[in-house]
């Protein structure tokens, strides 16, 4: 006897701490998804459509709006996927692609899961994706912006001395700052028709932060986790996330039967209120986001 199908639904989200004005390109990227699983089914491809839209929107943090690195002139990007068919794949502190999310699709492909730094780049050019688009003035002002919350008393990083960065500044250029912050993570989660789930995330990392940072987003179980029971994508501080393996435990508590709402809701309560965190999900039979401030998102289900 077949199993009758389920709704199919997609869960897009633009970052924890991000403008909520910029949600209609969530709302675009997440109509972009639904077609998508309307023409093949597959709730990866539909995950990595949404993301793929987020990361050409330049207004979010990944992909061609990815936010610069202290010397104002790198670029580092992580990504990941992962859905219940057996694909899983991530790269980590890339420079120079277009789309980090394919590139980490590409790698599901390969005998490893996650690629990084200069080896995913040379990776990336071996199967012909397009490099990045140049510096925009959005990224430049975004950057003075950092630069002068770094100069000053308030952490630009919760719970950092800003101090720290400048202790161990590890660029080729000298620091320079004047006179006198951003951690929003793209990601979707999709649950197909047939019942499978899906999940794909990328960012442009932390600001500020050191060469080489690393966030959650292409940690299993920190930034992302996909199981029979659902999917799920984290966005915000990747130096505070990790340490719950946050996606891995809100799967957990939907796996357990906690309502979707409850198991975000859960999740959020892990950290201080002044830690931006944001969550999306969907399970078997229910969908959602959740965040402990701003975070602009979209959710749709196959009619």
């Amino acid at each position: 006897m077949n199993k009758p199908e389920r709704a199919g639904a997609v869960v897009v989200h633009g970052g924890a701490g991000a403008s909520c004005e910029h949600e209609d390109g969530c709302v675009l990227a997440a109509r972009r998804a639904l077609a998508q699983l309307e023409v093949t089914g597959d709730a990866l491809d539909a995950a990595v459509t949404a993301v793929t839209t987020l990361e050409d929107d330049g207004r979010f943090n990944a992909g061609s709006g990815s936010v610069l690195g202290l010397d104002g002139a790198t670029i580092e990007m992580d990504a990941s996927i992962m859905d219940t068919r057996g694909r899983l794949g991530a790269i980590a502190a890339v420079q120079s692609v277009k789309n980090p999310v394919q590139l980490a699709r590409a790698v599901a492909d390969t005998p490893h899961w996650l690629l990084a730094g200069d080896g995913a780049g040379r990776f990336a050019r071996a199967i012909g994706m397009p490099e990045g688009a140049p510096i925009s003035e959005h990224q430049r002002a975004d950057h003075r912006k950092m630069l002068a919350q770094l100069a000053g008393s308030v952490p630009a990083m919760p719970g950092v001395d800003n101090r720290l960065f400048e202790r161990f500044w590890n660029y080729n250029t000298p620091l320079h700052l004047p006179e006198g912050s951003a951690c929003d993570t793209v990601g979707a989660v999709v649950r197909g028709a047939d019942g499978h789930f899906a999940v794909a995330c990328s960012t442009g990392g932390s600001a500020p932060k050191l060469l080489g940072r690393v966030g959650d987003t292409p940690i299993i179980g920190a930034g992302f986790f996909a199981g029979p029971e659902g999917a799920v994508a984290a966005s915000g501080i990747g130096e505070h996330i990790v340490r719950h393996l946050l996606a891995r435990a809100v799967y957990g508590w939907i796996a357990d039967g906690v309502p979707l709402a409850q198991a975000l809701q859960r999740g959020l309560d892990l950290f201080d209120p002044s830690i931006p965190v944001g969550l999306i999900a969907v399970s078997r039979n229910d969908e959602g986001a959740c965040s402990n401030g701003g975070m602009p998102y979209s959710r749709m289900v196959q009619r």
